[in-house]
C-alpha cells in the first residue's frame, strides 16, 4: 500500500512538471513565437543541458542515498583540466584522456564516501570541503589561467552532431538508460533507496552501508567526470571556474524533479522531466533578454518553493496514513 502511494504521488508530480513544461511553451508561444520555436534554438537548447543534466543525475544518486554532493562542480573541473591537460600537453589520445576524466572523477567520490561511510561525518560537510579541495587542484593545476585550444575532434564531443542531432545529445541518452537501469534493476540501486529511507534499517536487515555510501557517491564522481569532458568539449576551456552555478541548478533540479530531500525517494524520470523544464525556462529567459541576477533569483525562489512542497506533500501523506 505504501509502495503504491509513493508511486502515485512520484507519478502526480510529474504530471505537474509537464503542466508547468506546457505552461511555458504556450507562455513563450503567445510572448516569442517565432524565435522560441525555431530549429536553431531548439538545437541551441539541446547543446546546452547535458552538462548540468548529467551531474543533476550525480546529486540525485547522493539524495537518495541520505546525503547530498556539494562537490560535484569541483570535480566536474578536476575531471575537465586533467582530461585538457593530457590532451593538449601530453599528447594522449581523446578516448584515454576522457577515461582520465572519469577516473578523477570516480576517486574524488569514492574518496568523499570513504569518509562520509566510515567516519560519519555529514555528507554536507565532507562534500562541501571536497569542493575547496579539487577546486584548488584543479586551480593548482592549470596555475590560474584556463587551458584553452583543443581539437576539433575534442570540441566536436560536445558541439558536434550526426546530421541535425547533436552528439551530446545521444551521451545525455546513454547516461540517462544506464542510471536508470541501476537505480531500478540493480541491488545496489535498491540498496541506495533503503539506505536513503532508513539507514539503521538498512545495516541491521544486512545491507554493507559503508559499501553503498562509498558506491552511491563514486557513482556520483563518474557522472561528475562525464559532465567534465562535456562542457570543457563545449567551452573549448577547462579550469576551476566553470560551472560556477551548476551546485544550485543541480540541487534546485533534484528537489524540483521530486528527489525526497531526507532521502529514499524520486525517479530518475522525475529528474529528466526537472531539467528539460528547467531549460525551457533558462531558455525563455534568454530570449527575454532577462539580466542573469533575475535568473539566479528565480532559481533560488524555485528550490526554496520545491522544498516546502515537498515537505507539506510529506506532512498530508502522514496525516492520510495516520
Amino acid at each position: 500500500m505504501k509502495k503504491k502511494t509513493a508511486s502515485k504521488k512520484l507519478n502526480d508530480h510529474i504530471k505537474v512538471l509537464m503542466l508547468m513544461m506546457v505552461f511555458v511553451l504556450i507562455l513563450m508561444a503567445v510572448l516569442k513565437g517565432p524565435v522560441y520555436y525555431s530549429v536553431n534554438n531548439f538545437r541551441s537548447m539541446i547543446f546546452q543541458f547535458p552538462e548540468y543534466g548529467v551531474l543533476s543525475f550525480g546529486m540525485m544518486v547522493c539524495m537518495i542515498a541520505g546525503g547530498i554532493d556539494l562537490s560535484l562542480v569541483g570535480i566536474m573541473n578536476l575531471g575537465g583540466v586533467v582530461c585538457a591537460l593530457l590532451i593538449k600537453s601530453a599528447g594522449v589520445p581523446i578516448p584515454l584522456a576522457c577515461l582520465a576524466s572519469v577516473a578523477v572523477g570516480a576517486g574524488c567520490g569514492a574518496l568523499n564516501g570513504l569518509i562520509i561511510g566510515s567516519l560519519d561525518i555529514p555528507a554536507m560537510l565532507v562534500t562541501l570541503c571536497g569542493l575547496e579541495v579539487y577546486s584548488g587542484l584543479a586551480l593548482a593545476i592549470t596555475g590560474g589561467p584556463a587551458i584553452n585550444g583543443m581539437s576539433d575532434s575534442f570540441k566536436n564531443i560536445a558541439n558536434g552532431s550526426f546530421g541535425s542531432i547533436p552528439y551530446v545529445l545521444f551521451i545525455f541518452i546513454g547516461v540517462l538508460i544506464v542510471v536508470a537501469f541501476i537505480m531500478k534493476h540493480t541491488v545496489f540501486g535498491h540498496e541506495v533507496y533503503f539506505l536513503g529511507s532508513n539507514k539503521q534499517a538498512a545495516r541491521y536487515s544486512g545491507i554493507n552501508t559503508l559499501r553503498t555510501t562509498i558506491l552511491a557517491h563514486t557513482m556520483s564522481g563518474i557522472l561528475g567526470g562525464i559532465s567534465g569532458i562535456i562542457i570543457t568539449s563545449h567551452l573549448n576551456s577547462a579550469k576551476s571556474s566553470n560551472g560556477s552555478t551548476y551546485t544550485l541548478l543541480s540541487l534546485l533540479i533534484v528537489v524540483l524533479g521530486g528527489i525526497n530531500p531526507d532521502g529514499g525517494g524520486g525517479t530518475v524520470a522525475g529528474v529528466t522531466f526537472s531539467i528539460v523544464l528547467l531549460q525551457l525556462i533558462a531558455n525563455a529567459f534568454t530570449i527575454m533578454h532577462a539580466p542573469d541576477t533575475l535568473k539566479t533569483l528565480v532559481n533560488g525562489c524555485l528550490l526554496v518553493a520545491a522544498l516546502i512542497l515537498d515537505k507539506v506533500m510529506q506532512k498530508r501523506e502522514m496525516q492520510k496514513n495516520s
